[in-house]
């Protein structure tokens, strides 16, 4: 949580010294005078600091999704939100931006969302901690799955078995790049196929035809269980002037849904979909109506769970998906109030799989176990 004044004074970043980072007052002993005009996010502004020596990332991190956080604006403004609206926009700014992450919720400390603190002592880090620092921020939806923290669920094969790190598939370029859409637009990156380009047709694994992996992606077969999903967020600010946001609760989920964002990179027919915690009413202590066309976007989403195994109980044999009506999300699994804005994921009856017919004297293949 301290500066660790010997180890800093060796990092190349000291030698600028404070004031070139964090503004002030120079030439006083005096803390209060000091302080004056000190930016304690000094990486808030990355053109004035961390800009002058790397021009190339601060650019970078201007118009990253990490900073700007597209995807929010994106997705409300399809559900109606007009920011030209000065209590919307005073009801994103209070709930919704907390998250931004600057160059040094990465390098220097936990994400200021989290409520900061040193990762080292003040310096400098090319890779810092990845989970104070991106299983900070993506705890509950992505760090937990991967390393298997949620009981009868088995962590991530690519950590469980070869202890890959956040790094391994998600490079700078994805840290620092993509600031328009969500982080699903474009080509899925990194691809499974871009590690394993034996996993294709043809190629004599079991299920791995066209058909099945034409129709589904591969989270929906090598997901490893259910995964958390959130319920009903609602945002105010009580009479002490906090800002607060709670959600109606959270569950462990594993549906698969019809794709929600099928196109040319995405082709499947079916996706595995969480519930995302927005509600009609995210907004209504400020005023009701400001998410007019709430129906416009699904609340389950498109997602792909970082617990990912060879073999799964969906996979176990041809009968653990065919007949099993209970993985699809059905409209009997969406609340009545959002089965209008998720009429694009639900699974009607006659696209569930059907029951495969009983063939006397032939019984399910046996898997390997394991990984």
């Amino acid at each position: 949580m301290y500066i660790d004044g010997e180890a800093f004074l060796q990092d190349v970043h000291a030698t600028p010294g404070c004031i070139a980072c964090h503004g002030g007052t120079p030439e006083t002993v005096v803390k209060g005078e000091a302080h004056v005009g000190l930016a304690a996010k000094a990486s808030a502004n990355p053109q004035r600091t961390c800009g002058s020596c790397h021009p190339e990332y601060a650019e970078l991190a201007r118009t990253s999704a990490h900073r700007l956080l597209p995807g929010y604006l994106e997705v409300l403004k399809e559900r109606g939100a007009d920011f030209t609206n000065p209590t919307l926009v005073t009801a994103y700014n209070n709930h919704c931006t907390s998250c931004h992450a600057s160059c040094g919720d990465c390098h220097i400390s936990r994400p200021s969302a989290l409520g900061g603190g040193l990762l080292a002592g003040h310096q400098v880090k090319k890779v810092a901690s990845v989970w104070l620092t991106c299983g900070g921020c993506h705890s509950a939806r992505v760090a937990d799955d991967y390393r298997g923290n949620h009981e009868g669920i088995p962590a991530d094969v690519h950590w469980q078995k070869a202890g890959m790190a956040c790094t391994k598939c998600h490079t700078a370029d994805d840290y620092h790049a993509r600031g328009h859409g969500t982080r699903y637009d474009g080509d899925p990156e990194p691809g499974c196929q871009d590690c394993h380009p034996e996993v294709q047709p043809g190629t004599e694994i079991a299920q791995h035809d066209s058909l099945h992996l034409g129709m589904l992606s591969c989270q929906v077969c090598h997901s490893a269980g259910a995964v958390k999903s959130c319920f009903g967020c609602h945002t105010g600010v009580d009479d002490q002037g906090i800002k607060y946001f709670r959600t109606e609760g959270t569950e462990m989920t594993f549906k698969i849904g019809l794709n929600p964002l099928q196109s040319p990179e995405r082709p499947w027919a079916y996706a595995p979909v969480r519930h995302a915690p927005a509600a009609p009413g995210l907004y209504d202590f400020y005023a009701e109506g400001l998410l007019p066309e709430f129906d416009a976007v699904p609340t389950w989403k498109y997602a792909t769970p970082h617990n990912i195994q060879r073999n799964t109980p969906q996979n176990a044999s041809c009968t653990s998906c065919h007949g099993q009506d209970a993985l699809f999300l059905r409209a009997e699994d969406v609340d009545p109030a959002t089965r209008e804005a998720n009429r694009s994921v639900i699974v009607p009856p006659d696209r569930l799989p059907a029951p495969l017919p009983v063939i006397p004297g032939v019984t399910a293949p046996a898997t390997e176990e394991g990984g």
